[in-house]
């Protein structure tokens, strides 16, 4: 194979991109007293009807067209989809949009409770989302700037994260999606050097998530004893051990195996601590690890309808031309485990996400 293909993966066609901004500061005391309350039922509505209104109209002036206020503590989850809608649960908001059509603009809090933090998110809308990613990060700092110039608070620190990600399905081409295209899959920071976009001092980390739905064939391979008190243990065992096995043939050594049914975010231990919710599991990895890492979290006790493998990328995964050779290795490792627990490419899916998050403090 030559070298260039080397590092080239191809892609079908029908995978969706999304990117998006997460911008965070501490709500102070400092912003809240600017704000007094007008009742004591909703004591903080001024303060955060004021600060949508400052949002909003800076979106309208620099055409930022999907932006939304958090400041109920809930973490925002983005995802491709033809119609648009939000969804709240008590860890979440989950945010259903196609870049190429939604627009919105929503404020989230309670106007009885002091929030810890004001989140601000912006939804990519500019296609193609990858080439116009650069352009789409300036606008949104170069906002940031000009709304705390008008906060004028001396101690406001704001936390960006920049997270894309591409989604798609590896058996897509045995259900009929015959055309692709070749990415290079190049890290953030050298995509947007090549547009004149400089990043100040950042921590990064790429990925890979993948989820594996529970079919009727895949539960009948491992006989379970449902007397037990973890019945469903040696499924998830014999999926975990197959995927450690085809992953280690391709030396991919830093991975995750959830079957837990809470949906993880991946972190750098060097600077998050792993935790969890009841909906929510913050899963670090180190990426200087040179010996690899396993993380397992099997529930045996309880039947989850997908399980999540976690494919992490260190330093030495990519190469000056990016993370292809990366994503071919984890394509390889994917087909070997799928071969190995029979599952039909026409019929199942299989579901790839490739992550790439940049976060740093502006």
């Amino acid at each position: 194979m030559p070298v260039s293909s080397q590092h080239k993966v191809y892609l079908p066609a029908s995978a969706r991109d999304n990117q998006y901004l997460l911008a965070e500061f501490a709500l102070s005391d400092e912003l809240v007293a600017r704000y007094p309350a007008s009742s004591t039922e909703a004591p903080y509505q001024a303060l955060y009807q004021a600060l949508s209104q400052k949002l909003f109209e800076l979106a309208d002036q620099f055409g930022l067209r999907n932006v939304h206020l958090i400041a109920n503590g809930k973490t925002p989850v983005v995802r491709f989809h033809q119609e648009a809608y939000v969804l709240q649960t008590a860890e979440q908001i989950l945010f259903f949009y196609n870049p190429s059509y939604h627009e919105a603009q929503h404020s989230f809090y309670d106007a009885k409770v002091r929030a810890r933090k004001i989140s601000l998110l912006f939804l990519a809308t500019e296609q193609p989302l990858r080439s116009n990613a650069a352009a789409f990060h300036q606008q949104v700092t170069t906002l940031l700037t000009e709304l705390r110039n008008r906060l004028a608070l001396a101690e406001l620190k704001i936390k960006v994260r920049d997270h894309q990600h591409l989604t798609y399905d590896l058996f897509a081409k045995a259900k009929g999606s015959k055309e692709s295209y070749g990415y290079k899959l190049r890290s953030i920071d050298a995509r947007y050097k090549a547009r004149q976009a400089e990043l100040p001092a950042h921590s990064a980390l790429t990925y890979v998530i993948v989820n594996l739905p529970l079919s009727r064939r895949l539960k009948e391979q491992v006989k379970l004893d449902l007397h037990s008190s973890s019945p469903y243990l040696p499924l998830y065992q014999h999926i975990a051990d197959h995927f450690v096995s085809a992953c280690q043939q391709e030396k991919l050594q830093h991975l995750a195996v959830l079957a837990n049914g809470l949906l993880p975010l991946v972190r750098n231990s060097q600077f998050d601590k792993s935790s969890q919710g009841t909906e929510l599991q913050m899963i670090g990895f180190d990426p200087s690890a040179k010996q690899g890492q396993l993380v397992s979290d099997l529930q045996g006790d309880k039947l989850v309808e997908m399980m999540q493998l976690i494919i992490f990328a260190t330093p030495d995964d990519q190469t000056d031309m990016g993370y292809g050779r990366f994503m071919n290795e984890v394509e390889s490792a994917l087909r070997r485990f799928a071969k190995a627990v029979n599952l039909q490419p026409e019929r199942d899916d299989l579901t790839v996400r490739f992550h790439q998050h940049i976060s740093y403090h502006n």
